[in-house]
This record gives C-alpha cells, sequence and structure tokens, in this order.
C-alpha cells in the first residue's frame, strides 16, 4: 500500500473531512530502513495523520487551514527514538532482556525492570543476585516456548513464544485482532459540545488544549511529545512508587512533569483535580489497572463531561490475551515479525524489526485519535473514548505488504535531522519532529524534565 492509501484509510477511521488531505505532502519510498516490512510508510502515515489531525481541529478553532508535509526518510528516523543525553547513548536494554532457545523453539523475554526480571528469574529457578544470562539459557533449554509464555502470564511477567505469522492467524488472540478496526473512537457518554479556546493565526494547532499523559513505556509517551509538539499542554503524571527507563528524557520533550501517588485518597483527589481541567487523558497501564482506582473512561465522563480518554493496550480488547501486559519487542515476537524477517534474510535467523516501530506507530495514532475525537466533540458533544493497541497496530502495518530485498538498505544517517536541546537530563540530542507544518512548525516549548519536577497542577 502507498503513502498516500495508508493516510486516506486512516483518515477515513478518524471521520475527519476528506478535503483536509489536499493539504498533505508525502515524500520518499520504503525501503528507508533494513527491513522486509513497510517501516517507512508505517512511521509516515502515522505521523502525517497525527499532524494533520491536529491542524483540522485547529482549523475548527478558527485558525486556516494549513499545509502538512511528512518525508519518509525523516519520519522513519524520529521513529528510532534515538538520542544521546551529554553526548553518551544510554543501554536501552537489561543484560538479560531477549530471544532465548528453548527445547522446541524460541521464546523472548523482556526484563528492563527489575521486578519483570526478578520474577522470570525467580520463574527459571534461579537467583536473581547471582544469575547470569548463560544460566538463564540453559534453563529456559528445559522449557517448551508455549509452556513458558503461559506460565510467564499466569505470574503477570512479560515474555512471548516466536511464532510465525501462520501460527499466529491460527491462535484465538491473532483471530481476535484481525477482527477489529486499526483504531476506535467511540461515544461513551452524552455531553453538550465543549467550546475550546479560540486560536490565533500564529499559534499552534492545540495550543491551550490540556492533556493528562498517564503512560509509561513507549508508545503513550510518543503520543504525549506528539501532542505537546503540536501545541497542547502536556502533563506527564507517573507514580513515585515506580521505575523508569532513559527513554524518558527523549519522550518527555515539551511536557510538563509532575509526581502522583494513586495508592493513597490525596493523590486520587490531586488527579481528579487535573481531570476536571483536561481536555485528553491518555493511559497505558495494564488494562484495568486505572478503573481499579476509580479512573476508568466512563468515570472519566462522568466526572468531566466532554473529556476524550485515550487508551493503550499490548494485545487489544478482544480475545484471551486482553488482559495481558506486554511491549512491542514482545509484540513483533509472537505475532510473527521476528520471524518473517528471519526468512526474508533467507537464514531464518529470528531478528526484530529495525526500529520499535509498534510502539511509535501506535504513539501517533493515540495523537490522531485524540484529535479526531476532539474534533467530533466540538461539533456533535458527546465524552469519547479512543483505544489503540500494538497488535492492532502490527495487524496494519503487515497489511502494508512487504518490501523486496528491502534488508539490503542501508541505516540512513540521522545527523540531518537531529537537534540539539537543553534538558533537565542534560544536553540532549534527538530527532526533530518529521512533521513540517507551513504555518506554525512543530517544536516542544518546555524542556524534557525527570518525573516530580513540576506540580500537579494546570
Amino acid at each position: 500500500m502507498n503513502p498516500l492509501d495508508a493516510l486516506t484509510a486512516l483518515w477515513s477511521l478518524g471521520g475527519l473531512p476528506p478535503q483536509a488531505l489536499a493539504g498533505i505532502a508525502l515524500t520518499g519510498s520504503d525501503p528507508v530502513f533494513p527491513s522486509s516490512f513497510a517501516v517507512g510508510t508505517a512511521a509516515q502515515a502515522s505521523i502525517a495523520a497525527a499532524a494533520l489531525a491536529a491542524c483540522e481541529l485547529g482549523h475548527e478553532r478558527g485558525a486556516p487551514r494549513q499545509r502538512v508535509a511528512v518525508d519518509m526518510a525523516h519520519a522513519a528516523a524520529e521513529c528510532t527514538g534515538w538520542f544521546t543525553v551529554d553526548g553518551q547513548e544510554p543501554d536501552l536494554w537489561d543484560p538479560l532482556a531477549g530471544l532465548y532457545r528453548c527445547a522446541d523453539g524460541h521464546v523472548r523475554v523482556h526484563t528492563n525492570f527489575p521486578h519483570h526480571r526478578d520474577g522470570a528469574l525467580h520463574l527459571l529457578g534461579l537467583d536473581p543476585a547471582t544469575a547470569t544470562r548463560a544460566d538463564a539459557e540453559q534453563a529456559l533449554r528445559g522449557w517448551k516456548a508455549l509452556d513458558f509464555e503461559q506460565a510467564a502470564a499466569d505470574h503477570a511477567l512479560v515474555a512471548t513464544a516466536l511464532r510465525s505469522f501462520a501460527e499466529w492467524d491460527a491462535t484465538p488472540q491473532g483471530q481476535a485482532v484481525a477482527s477489529l478496526p486499526l483504531i476506535t473512537i467511540t461515544r461513551i457518554a452524552d455531553a453538550p459540545p465543549r467550546a475550546l479556546p479560540p486560536l490565533a493565526a500564529d499559534e499552534q494547532p492545540l495550543a491551550g488544549l490540556r492533556v493528562l499523559d498517564l503512560t509509561r513505556i513507549l508508545a503513550g509517551p510518543v503520543g504525549g511529545r506528539a501532542m505537546a509538539s503540536f501545541g497542547a499542554d502536556v502533563m506527564l503524571v507517573n507514580s513515585p512508587n515506580l521505575p523508569n527507563i532513559a527513554a524518558i528524557a527523549e519522550t518527555s520533550r515539551g511536557k510538563r512533569s509532575a509526581h502522583i501517588d494513586l495508592r493513597g485518597e490525596a493523590g486520587r483527589e490531586a488527579l481528579w483535580r487535573l481531570v476536571e481541567g483536561a481536555h485528553v487523558f491518555s493511559q497505558g497501564y495494564r488494562p484495568g489497572g486505572l478503573a481499579e482506582l476509580g479512573f476508568s473512561p466512563e468515570a472519566l465522563a462522568t466526572r468531566r463531561p466532554g473529556i476524550v480518554a485515550v487508551s493503550l493496550t499490548a494485545y487489544g480488547t478482544q480475545g484471551p490475551w486482553a488482559g495481558r501486559r506486554g511491549f512491542d519487542s514482545l509484540v513483533q515476537t509472537a505475532m510473527g515479525f521476528n520471524h518473517a524477517e528471519g526468512e526474508a534474510a533467507g537464514d531464518d535467523k529470528p531478528r526484530a524489526l529495525p526500529m520499535q516501530i509498534l510502539d511509535q506507530a501506535s504513539g501517533f495514532l493515540m495523537a490522531f485519535g485524540a484529535a479526531a475525537a476532539l474534533w467530533r466533540q466540538s461539533r456533535v458533544g458527546g465524552s469519547w473514548h479512543v483505544q489503540v493497541s500494538l497488535a492492532q497496530t502490527g495487524h496494519w502495518m503487515r497489511g502494508l505488504g512487504r518490501i523486496e530485498e528491502g534488508l539490503r538498505a542501508g541505516k540512513p544517517d540521522l545527523s540531518p535531522w537531529l537537534a540539539d536541546e537543553i534538558s533537565h537530563f542534560g544536553q540532549l540530542r534527538a530527532v526533530r519532529p518529521s512533521a513540517q507544518l507551513s504555518k506554525t512548525p512543530a517544536g516542544y516549548a518546555r524542556p524534557s524534565a525527570p518525573p516530580g519536577t513540576d506540580a500537579p497542577v494546570w
């Protein structure tokens, strides 16, 4: 599928005016990174959708329509999430994370958080204080891949067996994901249209809109960062009791960053006060996690009529895996991408996609869905729920087609798209936004900052 067709299909899902598509310019073609999949098209189409929807919402608020240009190579570079702090590129992976051979196949284990790492090692009968990767390799040789996958899920851990596309398609979860659209935007309650702040011609399209960003790894933070780049006032809300990963320095660009402990009544009240002033509430915790604390989409709509709730899951809302935790690398493995890349390379060695494109594209789809739902709210009222999942994004990307000889492509030089920024983490070098807005350029009004830097008040 070519990028414009992919974008047009996305635009139709959003229910936005088709005439706005006349303002888009898409340049470049796959392959732009070494992959047999259309990772460049996935990056370009999702970023273009988010940018154009933000501009259409700006137009609804009184600003002139503006042209949006997205170059495919720049979009794919942005989706690498590459950055340095004070000249150092952080190590984003725990030494025990990765693909392991089992008695009858492979599993991928995610250990970037200490509790996931320790839990996996305990499941293998190993001591987390002394276990090495070699110990884990030896222990996993005694497991069948599907058995370890199930045992990990039973213990709320994160590991998936390596499957081919055919094997994934035969699973109940694969069939459930295939039955779902890429993104759903659902009216969940009645509410009058909310008057959005009027927009001056020289203001970014999301200026004056408030977004609560209760997301962590990685798609959700990308979605909040995208909305910040188009002018939204985004507040990242973290728990003081949970760990983070180094990528937070890059994904927090443009955001306020606050701590709230939702385990106590005072923390929940602080979040409700923020909700009362918010236009969007974006969350990516485990399915049902925030609902258990009282912050379900329906509860948000009752307390703040007209709000747009955005929810991210790993495997969608249907099927036996709907409640499972997951990360991009694991979803790639479970759905067949790693197996297919190995087949395309001709050596049948499982290999990951060249970037965490399921995370990245899903993040931009969250921003797209939020803007589309706000556009609907301003016209017809209602409270809205946007739902995105990594697996649905994967199914969509698979439908974009394969790139013959794509693995022969070289990795592009990122330097033309890099910018140096001051941050509270140190001197940050990262990829500039790839969406080029003709009247109000995308960019970040605030430097990235560690959680707890800002007070939890608008």
